[in-house]
C-alpha cells in the first residue's frame, strides 16, 4: 500500500456534512459534464460516472433529471471549474477545487477563509506543484465472491492504474461494507472506466484527486484545531467541491 492509500487514510474526509451538500456538489459535476459531453449518457463516461456515483448517495432520479436539464437551459447559471491554491497555517498547502457561476464572489469568499484561519491565498501554480492530479475509482467489492486484487492490479496496470487496495467502509446504519479502490493517472481515466462497464464490476464513483507528491506534513493537534477550522471554512461554501492538503 503506497501514497495514495496513506493519503487517504490520514487525511480528514469531512467533505459535504449533510445530503443537501452532497446533490448540491453532484448537481454542479452533473451540470458540467452535459455542457462539455453531452446529455447522452452512452456517449459521455463522465455524466456515467457521475450517475452511478448520484445512485450510490440515493440522489433523487428528479435532482439528476434536473440537473442534467438545467445544462441546456438559457438562462441557467454558467458554472466554471476554478481552483485555488494557498498555504494554510504552519506552511500546510491547500487546494481548492470549486465549481462557480461568480467567479468574483468565490475568489473573495476563499481569500478570507484563508485570511481568518492565519493562511494566506496564493497564485497559481503556487502549490499545485506537490500535488499529482490522479483518477480514482471506487467499485463494490463482492462478500461471497471477493475480487483478487492483485489479479486485478496485474489487469489494470498497463491502463495507468498504479495503485490498487481494499477499503472497509461504513454506512449510516452502520454496516462495514469492503470497496476497491483504483488509483491512476489522469490519462487514465476512460480506459479504466471502460474495462469496470466491460467486465460488470459495480462503480460507485469515477472522479479525479490531487494527491501529494511530497511527504506529509505532521502537526501539533492545537495546529490541527486551526487547519480543521479553515477546511471547515472552505467545504461549508457551496461553491466548494473538493479541499486537498498535504497535512498528516
Amino acid at each position: 500500500m503506497g501514497r495514495a492509500f496513506e493519503f487517504r487514510k490520514e487525511r480528514k474526509m469531512k467533505r459535504w456534512g449533510h445530503m443537501a451538500r452532497i446533490f448540491t456538489k453532484l448537481g454542479k459535476e452533473i451540470t458540467m459534464a452535459v455542457k462539455q459531453g453531452g446529455s447522452d449518457v452512452v456517449g459521455n463516461p463522465r455524466l456515467r460516472a457521475l450517475i452511478a456515483e448520484a445512485r450510490n448517495e440515493s440522489m433523487p432520479k428528479e435532482n439528476v433529471e434536473r440537473a442534467i436539464k438545467r445544462a441546456t437551459e438559457k438562462n441557467a447559471g454558467d458554472y466554471k471549474e476554478v481552483m485555488f491554491e494557498g498555504y494554510g497555517p504552519n506552511g500546510i498547502a491547500f487546494l481548492v477545487e470549486t465549481a462557480t457561476d461568480n467567479n468574483m464572489r468565490t475568489v473573495a469568499n476563499v481569500r478570507s477563509y484563508f485570511a481568518k484561519c492565519g493562511g494566506s491565498l496564493g497564485t497559481s501554480g503556487s502549490v499545485s506543484f506537490m500535488f499529482d492530479h490522479k483518477c480514482v475509482f471506487r467499485i463494490k467489492d463482492n462478500a461471497e465472491s471477493p475480487i483478487n486484487i492483485e489479479e486485478l492490479e496485474l489487469e489494470l496496470i498497463d491502463l495507468g492504474i498504479d495503485e490498487v487496495f481494499s477499503e472497509e467502509v461504513e454506512n449510516e446504519n452502520g454496516d462495514i461494507s469492503n470497496e476497491i479502490v483504483l488509483y491512476g493517472s489522469f490519462e487514465a481515466y476512460g480506459d479504466v472506466q471502460k474495462y469496470i462497464e466491460d467486465n460488470q464490476l459495480e462503480l460507485i464513483s469515477g472522479k479525479f484527486d490531487w494527491l501529494p507528491n511530497v511527504d506529509l506534513k505532521e502537526v501539533t493537534d492545537e495546529q490541527r484545531v486551526q487547519l480543521d477550522k479553515l477546511t471547515n471554512l472552505l467545504e461549508e461554501d457551496e461553491d466548494v467541491t473538493n479541499v486537498y492538503n498535504n497535512m498528516l
